[in-house]
């Protein structure tokens, strides 16, 4: 596969195991499963998978209408913010050369996604609006905001219905290069610490270019920090963790695990620091040029 996409489908179910397996079998038909990444608190699963961009646009319908039957947002409980069954479906070129495959293949997905009944919106690079850049104008409120504002008219999907599906709510899409989902864990159990942490740590406090973070609350005695890095080569996560530490020591907390969602360039892990773990890492089974030269 000399020029590879990738895809990292997120559903909203991560601790049902039948139907994680059953969602995983959905996504993996005609592809490759690179991994899979359940989540109990977040109620969350990432799916990564590998193939040319016609059988991944497939593989993505395929996916999509059995997280349709099978998950309900309606019941649905997790820590992470989400607004659809299936909630986030990117695209992923590794090389430069595979933008345009990516970017074409995410619009066939969002055309079948949208014929199941599901609104799609773009964002990112596919945003038909600045403003719809970011993941968090559609899911900030959760899907119960978006509903009200596109039964306003005041919100719009790029493909499918003018109003989120009854039970599966809507998905967002877009085409990128690969990012970096990493969540740090502080020994604090102060949400608002991990909030003001985060709020530091974003681009738009002042924190590195390209880095969004939230807070999260976890049972026990730690909160989380949970980042997207856009450009995890440019900004290694060892350069993250130093910034969280660095913010969180003045409120009396500091970095003590971490968490890998996915996959990640191998260079995002240069001078990573040592007193931090990575829960259950194996560079083998979790950088992408491993998995990629494994499949040639």
């Amino acid at each position: 596969m000399s020029r590879p996409l990738l895809a990292v489908p997120n559903v909203s179910e991560g601790r049902d195991r039948i139907r994680i397996d059953a969602l995983g079998n959905a996504f993996s038909a005609g592809v490759e499963l690179l991994d899979t990444h359940s989540d109990g608190t977040h109620n969350r699963t990432v799916f990564t998978l590998a193939g040319e961009a016609k059988a991944l646009g497939a593989a993505l319908a395929r996916g999509a209408g059995e997280a349709v039957g099978a998950i309900d947002m309606t019941r649905h409980e997790g820590v992470h913010p989400a607004v659809g069954a299936l909630d986030v479906c990117p695209l992923v070129w590794v090389e430069r050369a595979g933008r345009d495959a990516a970017q074409e293949a995410a619009l066939d997905a969002a055309t079948l996604i949208g014929e199941l009944g599901v609104p799609v919106f773009l964002y990112g690079e596919l945003a038909s609006d600045p403003e719809r850049v970011e993941r968090a104008y559609f899911r900030n409120g959760g899907l119960g905001e978006l509903w009200l504002r596109m039964e306003a008219g005041e919100l719009s999907p790029d493909f499918g219905p003018e109003l989120p599906h009854r039970t599966a709510g809507a998905t967002l899409v877009t085409a990128r290069p690969p990012l970096g989902a990493f969540n740090v864990e502080l020994d604090s159990g102060d949400l608002e610490l991990a909030r003001a942490v985060a709020a530091g740590l974003r681009e738009s406090g002042g924190g590195p270019p390209g880095v969004r973070a939230i807070g999260l609350p976890l049972s026990g005695d730690r909160v989380q920090v949970s980042t997207n890095v856009h450009d995890p080569v440019a900004v290694g996560l060892g350069s993250v963790v130093e910034r969280i530490r660095e913010l969180a020591a003045p409120l009396g907390a500091r970095p003590v695990e971490a968490e890998l969602i996915g996959l990640i360039p191998a260079l995002a892990l240069s001078g990573y620091p040592a007193d931090v773990p990575i829960r259950d890492f194996d560079p083998e089974a979790q950088t992408i040029e491993s998995r990629l030269a494994a499949l040639s």
